[in-house]
């Protein structure tokens, strides 16, 4: 049985030189809109903010890159806080 979103995320923050790409991939599909990208070896998300900003995530022999990984829990904190700032 794979691991819930809550304990990856956790994870990631404790060693992020020790994320598998799949684990990455799950957290990204979880937070964020997938872009289609075939052609290339990176995969892209979208994220809700003006400008279009993306995340990209790229398959290093099944572990996601380190600074892939802290990139996409600056994006992930990034979402929680205007969700916070939504709800008030």
């Amino acid at each position: 049985m794979g691991s819930s979103i809550d304990e990856i995320v956790a994870k990631m923050r404790r060693a992020p030189a020790g994320i598998r790409f799949s684990e990455l991939e799950n957290v990204c599909d979880h937070y964020f809109e997938s872009r289609s990208s075939t052609k290339t070896s990176h995969k892209t998300y979208k994220t809700p903010w003006p400008g279009n900003p993306r995340v990209n995530i790229q398959n290093d022999h099944g572990k996601a890159k380190p600074y892939q990984v802290n990139q996409v829990l600056q994006a992930i904190d990034k979402l929680s806080t205007s969700n916070r700032e939504e709800e008030e």
